[in-house]
């Protein structure tokens, strides 16, 4: 099949051709997207699910849907190592500067003051926030140094200055995970001010299992002022869907038997489906799309996967973090018991304890259920059964 013409795109938050299974989630954040732009009350939103199942993909759909509806947007990345008011403060002065357009009413100047003195304080505390704020500092607003109140009172300062001009916030935030528990509490308390004084300001934001227990660990209340919404592997139909829809409007087809064999290897999570039907494409010779075509896909898709997406997140790991994840492989998908992982290594439990909990930290396992431990990426047990696990010795 010709390479030029193949409709699929696998790739970090890179849309697929077809967004298959997930309209119920873009109904219900449009409808509350309508809501915030109209001035009523709308909880802000958070997309949980393993890597690979299009959580970026839906995230940035909702920011379109918001600058749809009037909303202003910003999308921030919240990477490891870096503090919450590093990549807050840039974002926010840019939320500033759209509020205030060509007029810079007294609200707008107040709230780019408290951003000021914000970034002066947190400058103190936080070596990473490099950002300079060309306004005077409003003294004795948002310039404590105690993160909770001061991002409470700026955020607050920001939604004034919204509802002032008419306009709603939303703040798009991907990974949300590798913000720090008590910057988390944080931003969650800022945010519940906000609700509570009725202004316009949401976060919607995406980020791994473990997000569930860390915002309720931050906030007891987050339950209440998010609507958590798992993002999953697609069910059978709608894996078909994503994979048949976009060959379709090339005229190609595949085989009933093609299909069935990438829907099982790929267990329907919609980055390992682009795989599958990129390679696919590429290795077959004429329409429709057969049996040994998908064959010597998943070989090259499982090589291609095995050298980037998988080798990415094994490179990040120490030795101790690797023996850990390959007695997990050893056990099988899981998720598994840590008293089971700990036997496999020869260890006590609280010995490996610190090893789980900082490949928690690194976002390659979760916490599904007290003292389970999972992947957070799927068929990684696989990859690291595959490459790494001990060879039978021959007699």
């Amino acid at each position: 099949m010709d390479p030029s013409k193949n409709p699929y795109a696998p790739g970090a938050g890179l849309p697929p051709p077809a967004l298959a299974g997930r309209d119920h989630v873009i109904a219900n954040a449009q409808v509350a997207l309508k809501r915030l732009a109209t001035g009523k009350t709308s909880r802000s939103i958070v997309l949980y699910g393993l890597r690979g199942v299009g959580k970026t993909v839906l995230l940035r759909k909702c920011e379109d849907l918001a600058a749809e509806q009037g909303c202003i947007t910003k999308w921030i990345e919240a990477p490891e190592d870096r503090s919450l008011p590093s990549i807050l403060a840039p974002a926010l002065r840019t939320i500033l500067l759209q509020v205030a357009g060509a007029q810079l009413t007294t609200l707008v100047a107040k709230a780019m003051g408290a951003l000021a003195g914000f970034v002066s304080v947190m400058r103190l505390k936080y070596e990473d926030v490099e950002l300079s704020i060309d306004a005077k500092a409003l003294l004795g607003t948002a310039d404590s140094g105690n993160l909770e109140s001061d991002l409470t009172e700026l955020i607050q300062a920001v939604g004034d200055a919204a509802k002032d001009k008419g306009k709603a916030v939303v703040l798009f935030i991907d990974e949300l995970q590798y913000v720090e528990e008590i910057q988390l509490a944080a931003l969650i308390s800022a945010l519940h001010a906000a609700n509570q004084r009725l202004l316009p300001i949401a976060v919607y934001a995406a980020g791994l299992p473990q997000i569930l227990g860390q915002s309720g660990r931050a906030k007891s209340y987050a339950e209440r002022l998010f609507e958590y919404v798992e993002v999953d592997a697609l069910g059978d139909q709608e894996a078909r869907e994503a994979l048949c829809k976009p060959a379709g409007k090339e005229g190609v087809t595949f085989s009933d038997e093609a299909i069935d064999h990438i829907v099982k290897r790929t267990g329907g999570y919609p980055y390992f489906l682009q795989e599958w039907g990129k390679q696919a494409w590429n290795a077959a010779a004429q329409n429709p799309i057969e049996l040994w075509d998908a064959t010597l896909a998943s070989q090259v898709a499982t090589s291609e996967l095995d050298e980037s997406f998988f080798a990415v997140r094994f490179d990040r790991m120490t030795p101790a973090e690797r023996e850990y994840v390959l007695a997990m492989a050893v056990l099988g998908p899981g998720p598994h018991r840590s008293g089971d992982i700990a036997r496999r290594l020869g260890k006590a439990v609280s010995k490996v304890a610190p090893t789980r909990s900082s490949l928690i930290n690194k976002g390659m396992v979760y916490s599904p259920a007290h003292g389970d431990t999972a992947f957070t990426v799927p068929l990684f047990d696989e990859f690291m059964v595959r490459n790494y696990s001990p060879k039978p010795k021959r007699r």
